[in-house]
């Protein structure tokens, strides 16, 4: 007994709402009506999923501003989150500032793409012409 009660007691951790997982990287808004939501943005080499805890009646807009992700990829500019087109689950929305989030939504920050898919297929079919 002595031993044990010289240990630090483990913070409380209270249990998550009904059918979400407790994630200790939950930022959270203070509001009577919260809903869990996802944020995600992914570079070829570093991918980010924050979790959020927003007011019932949040944007796709508002969380992705919730989400902070400049901070989390300082690399690059600010201008690559506040232009980026933005989806939910694989949809890509057409008024993002206006699509008002439902529990469990995951929103994605879809960044341009480089180079058109049909220009860069006529060109792998090139290469592949010339080299045979």
């Amino acid at each position: 007994m002595g031993a044990d009660s010289a240990r630090p007691s483990a913070p409380r951790v209270e249990p998550a709402p009904a059918g979400h997982s407790a994630r200790p990287d939950i930022k959270e808004d203070a509001s009577d009506e919260v809903l869990c939501v996802e944020v995600a943005f992914a570079l070829p080499h570093k991918q980010r999923l924050v979790a959020l805890r927003v007011a019932k009646g949040t944007t796709a807009c508002e969380a992705l501003a919730l989400a902070d992700l400049p901070s989390l990829f300082p690399e690059l500019p600010v201008e690559t989150f506040s232009e980026a087109s933005l989806g939910i689950f694989g949809k890509a929305l057409k008024e993002p500032a206006r699509q008002i989030l439902r529990d469990g939504d995951r929103v994605e920050v879809y960044r341009p793409l480089k180079i058109d898919p049909k220009a860069a297929r006529a060109e792998r079919a090139a290469r592949s012409r010339s080299s045979s």
